[in-house]
């Protein structure tokens, strides 16, 4: 059995905006978040990129998920329950309270084990796990030192030697204690069953860790499990959240010399970032954010008049089986990917009216990708990058650059592609936000290990 699957619903968290509408009208606008990164982090590390997109504190304004619950989840896991009941309300299935004292809640008129969620993540819970090993290696030694500054003052020592054992005590920044739940909070499996728990759903529930091909990868596998007929109802999308104290992570990729520096070139703080840019200089490091969207089998939709914004046509994903941290230079696995996406979906290159490209902002990366787009689909399709605006969110970002794919077919409008001044190839990128004849759209995304994937979307008949 071989179903149509469209999309009913969509829910985001993002550096500029907190909700789907508030970031579409964002993205529209062209906004971005791009601030000095935590000056803490200097102490630790000389940094050659220094810039990022943090969030919106994630916590804030949390409808469905209490400051107990708070206590026992890893932030991805937080973003992705209150983004799902975003999305679900949206798709007309607002969650119901059925236990107060579990903070529980069912979706009604819906059969919750013909339901399924599939999300993506790079790392999931790595923010509980960095917290807890912080407090686990360092609180003695953070004490050891503050009881020798002690003896040193009683001792009639050097000042400088205090003052320098006091600002090694100061820079041990340590969570108030080892967790009970770490473990559950750092399971990357952790920011899809937590939604399963939250909203009672008991069909299949899988997490995809693609690094940034994650969220891409979960939508694929919904698509998949809808068309089969193995569920009518898919939660899906991707979620990240990178946050530590000392910038640890951000240094991972900085050191990779994967992110955007600040060199010769006169850029601020918002034109630094450059996909597809002869001036890029790496990608801009987002905090995280998360994207997801409800899936329904069509028929499913028609019966309880949901509003459909597009179809789900395709799906596909290859590996470059090349490098664990370097795009296939010649292209020839994300080709192969593509070609067979537009054999699936019964349509050629020239069809597609729209890619949202993977455009990281890297050197190898966007060359390759520019050169695959004008190979595969021709030099009038337009193109695009969302992460010109948000930076890249990584296992949220596929999920992310498909919910925009998906809004610019129902709004027959796409964003701008920032700071995109002198292309890298002579394509037909989005040089100013407006409306265009969207009728089919490509979103697609590359990651460390060397996964492709790509969706095609189409607008509702």
């Amino acid at each position: 059995m071989s179903r149509q699957v469209v999309i009913t619903g969509l829910g985001a968290f993002t550096s500029i905006g907190t909700t789907v509408e508030e970031f579409w009208r964002a993205c529209l606008h062209g906004d971005t978040s791009v601030v000095d990164i935590p000056s803490k982090w200097h102490d630790f590390h000389h940094f050659n990129s220094r810039v990022w997109a943090p969030l919106p504190s994630p916590g804030n304004n949390s409808k469905f998920v209490n400051d107990i619950e708070k206590t026992k989840l890893d932030t991805a896991a937080v973003l992705a329950m209150e983004t799902a009941a975003e999305a679900l309300h949206n798709a007309g299935l607002p969650p119901s309270l059925v236990d107060v004292k579990r903070n529980a809640y069912v979706l009604k008129d819906i059969d919750s084990a013909r339901t399924g969620i599939f999300l993506g993540t790079g790392v999931g819970g790595l923010n509980s796990l960095l917290s807890n090993a912080a407090h686990h290696m360092l609180a003695p030694q953070q004490q050891r030192l503050q009881d020798l500054t002690k003896l040193l003052d009683s001792s009639d020592q050097r000042e400088q030697a205090r003052q320098i054992i006091e600002r090694i005590a100061a820079d041990i920044l340590i969570p108030f204690r080892t967790n009970p739940f770490v473990v559950s909070m750092i399971m990357p499996n952790a920011v899809s069953s937590n939604i399963a728990i939250k909203f009672g759903i008991h069909g299949p529930t899988q997490t995809s860790c693609s690094a940034c091909s994650s969220g891409t990868v979960a939508i694929g596998k919904a698509f998949h499990a809808l068309r089969n007929g193995d569920i009518d109802i898919a939660i899906t999308g991707g979620v990240e959240y990178l946050c530590d104290d000392y910038g640890m992570i951000f240094r991972g990729f900085d050191v990779a010399k994967t992110l955007v520096a600040q060199g010769k070139q006169p850029f601020s703080h918002d034109q630094i970032n450059r996909p597809f840019d002869r001036d890029r200089s790496g990608f801009l490091f987002s905090q995280g954010g998360c994207g997801i969207m409800v899936l329904e089998d069509l028929e499913h939709a028609r019966k309880r008049n949901a509003n459909i914004i597009c179809e789900v046509a395709a799906y596909s994903e290859t590996c470059d089986g090349y490098n664990i941290m370097m795009m296939q230079p010649n292209g020839e696995q994300i080709s192969r990917m593509l070609m067979q996406l537009l054999q699936s979906a019964g349509c050629a290159g020239q069809d597609v009216d729209y890619v949202n490209a993977h455009g990281t902002g890297t050197h190898l990366n966007d060359s390759t990708e520019a050169e695959i787009i004008e190979r595969v689909f021709g030099k009038k399709i337009l193109v695009n990058s969302t992460k010109s605006l948000l930076g890249h969110t990584i296992g949220a970002s596929g999920a992310l650059g498909t919910l925009v794919a998906a809004l610019s077919i129902r709004d027959q409008t796409t964003h701008v592609c920032r700071n995109l001044e002198n292309p890298v190839r002579d394509l037909n990128f989005v040089r100013s936000a407006g409306n265009h004849p969207i009728r089919t759209a490509v979103t697609q995304s590359f990651a460390f290990g060397g996964h492709n994937a790509a969706l095609l979307l189409k607008a509702a008949a």
